[in-house]
């Protein structure tokens, strides 16, 4: 009983990473927060599905359709879909209608489902369509500069783009980094000293709100199912 991730970052500015997943016998998983929407394709039991998927602020259970096939991608904090601006999707997410093998719709237009290797030029067209949008002040935030602006301005742009506070955006992106070095057995107290946590409580704090997972339950791959890559197959 698995899900089967894997993950590969992608060059565009527009888009986080690039995810494949398959459901072995698995029916529910534990969710993980995350700071990114993005758009899912399935197919289960030869029939397709996408939707859309939003930020999520804590951990939960989700169900996962059994036997399923997904390819993800997720797109880059501070962009969002003109129809369905990322705020309203925070912990929640929309199905898409009239999806087929090749097609799905999407903002009263047809597109071709991609494969993982197609998702950067999926979503350049979606870009070009003016479908997909971004703050530039935000990204440039998260590149590390300081804009010539009020610090209430960028926090105010921010957390219109996202719904989130950047507070809110470096717990979540340092309990899943935590999550990943416990899952390859790096010790608690290292793991507490490399992300910046005041003490092992701590983290186990902010794994319990984040990831639902104790640090030992990480290391031993313990609780069934979870919406994270922890085998560690990042590639670029």
């Amino acid at each position: 009983m698995e899900l089967r991730f894997e993950t590969r970052q992608s060059d565009s500015p527009w888009v986080g990473t690039v995810w494949t997943c398959t459901s072995e016998q698995v029916t529910a998983m534990t969710s993980v927060a995350g700071v990114r929407w993005g758009l899912v394709f399935w197919e289960q039991d030869g029939q397709a599905y996408a939707g859309i998927t939003g930020p999520e602020t804590r951990t939960g259970t989700a169900p996962v359709p059994e036997g399923a096939a997904f390819t993800g991608i997720e797109f880059a904090v501070g962009t969002s879909l003109r129809a369905v601006p990322t705020p309203t999707l925070v912990d929640s997410g929309v199905e898409l209608p009239d999806t087929t093998r090749r097609t799905f719709r999407l903002d009263g237009a047809r597109w071709e489902t991609p494969s993982p290797d197609d998702a950067e030029a999926l979503v350049e067209r979606l870009v070009r369509a003016g479908i997909v949008v971004r703050d530039p002040l935000v990204a440039e935030v998260l590149r590390g500069h300081r804009p010539a602006v009020s610090g209430r301005t960028v926090e105010r742009r921010f957390r219109a783009a996202t719904r989130l506070t950047r507070g809110a955006v470096r717990r979540i992106e340092r309990a899943r980094a935590a999550a990943e070095l416990l899952a390859a057995s790096h010790p608690a107290a290292d793991v507490v000293a490399k992300l910046d946590y005041f003490d092992e409580p701590h983290l186990a704090r902010a794994l319990r709100s984040y990831v639902g997972r104790t640090a030992r339950q990480l290391r031993e791959g313990a609780d069934g199912a979870i919406a994270l890559d922890l085998d560690q197959r990042l590639t670029s």
